[in-house]
């Protein structure tokens, strides 16, 4: 089995390859990726890619179709990443995460992918009050991040057929350690500020409802997305991917975390606006269909991971909020050294100074 992972650059990437890998010891695994990131390992001792058969460079808006000969299988995970990059890029995020995902999908079924594995977001949802979300009722994107989502999975339902079976996975919120890790998520930043600050700073009232899928647990869905049978679900499916003793208020994230780091006290802005991406969601279906591919990592072990991890890396910086591990600072960080462009382009002199 060949497989193609997009953006395996990213926080995802490095844990689905070594999910893949080691569930599919003969599959020939093959990486692209913009490089944004990479340079941003997290405690890795050795270089996660090692592990794949092939690693390409490039802009997911300008894939060549010759890397998709003899694929079978396409998890796309390249996107503009989160809702603030998402509010800065704007223009970028419809490009990529919308035009481009459709450009690679009908890409993907010209040359014979019999899987498409498209990592959606139950950001979809945005504001939802009242009972948790199913597939079948109505989204409320709030974002731009969350709206590219949307208009991604309404496209592709028109690319599926029995010979291209897509599966749009809408994933709770992702945390967890990483080989690149994001503290630009909330139960992450959490951990992040306990062992940093002794003190979780929680910006919104901490009521806000959030689901939560750790990224060993997004790699078991996306292993089962790139393989099912069209028997399961149908050749074009949405599905919320998450369990649901894991919806949360934002609030119980952090008590949770003072509970695993002992002398962690937690400070809640009680006078904060509102936060209109409040949302629980329902995950029977998912449950339904991939029996064998269930979220198996507690809230209590993603918190433990975390905290290990990061004090592997001798992490202690309070100003993190602004640091490197933030996604958007990351890019903003390029862009004013005069790497990329507005555009998310790299520019000829990024290429000058890394010779």
């Amino acid at each position: 089995m060949k497989i193609l992972i997009t953006g395996n650059l990213g926080y995802i990437g490095p844990i689905v390859a070594r999910h893949l890998r080691y569930v599919r010891a003969d599959a020939r695994l093959l990486g692209f990726d913009n490089a944004y990131f990479a340079l941003s390992t997290t405690g890795a001792s050795i270089l996660p890619e090692r592990i794949l058969d092939e690693q390409h460079f490039g802009d997911v808006r300008e894939i060549p179709d010759k890397l998709l000969e003899g694929v079978d299988a396409v998890v796309h995970l390249a996107a503009v990443s989160n809702d603030p990059m998402g509010h800065q890029f704007e223009q970028v995020t419809a490009d990529v995460n919308h035009r481009a995902s459709i450009d690679l999908a009908e890409k993907a079924r010209a040359a014979g992918v019999s899987h498409f594995v498209f990592a959606s977001s139950c950001s979809v949802y945005g504001f939802a009050p009242g009972a948790p979300r199913t597939e079948t009722d109505d989204i409320n994107p709030q974002t731009a991040y969350a709206r590219s989502k949307v208009a991604v999975e309404k496209e592709l339902g028109a690319l599926s057929s029995d010979r291209m079976i897509v599966t749009c996975l809408r994933f709770a919120t992702a945390c967890g350690m990483s080989d690149r890790l994001r503290l630009d998520l909330v139960l992450n930043d959490f951990v992040a500020c306990a062992l940093a600050l002794g003190t979780i700073t929680v910006l919104s009232d901490g009521s806000p409802w959030r689901p939560l899928i750790d990224v060993r647990d997004m790699a078991r869905a996306i292993e089962w997305a790139a393989t099912r049978k069209v028997d399961e679900g149908g050749a074009f499916l949405s599905v919320n991917v998450g369990s649901n003793d894991r919806n949360y208020q934002v609030r119980d994230l952090a008590a949770a975390v003072a509970e695993v780091i002992p002398g962690t006290s937690v400070s809640i802005n009680r006078a904060a606006q509102p936060d209109n991406r409040s949302y629980q969601v329902d995950f029977s279906l998912f449950a339904s269909l991939a029996k064998a591919h269930q979220p198996q990592v507690t809230l209590r072990q993603s918190i433990e991971m975390l905290a290990a991890g990061l004090r592997r890396m001798n992490f202690a910086d309070p100003d993190f909020r602004n640091s490197p591990f933030i996604r958007l600072k990351m890019l903003e960080a390029h862009i004013a050294a005069g790497r990329l462009t507005r555009d998310l382009r790299w520019l000829p002199r990024a290429s000058e100074e890394a010779a």
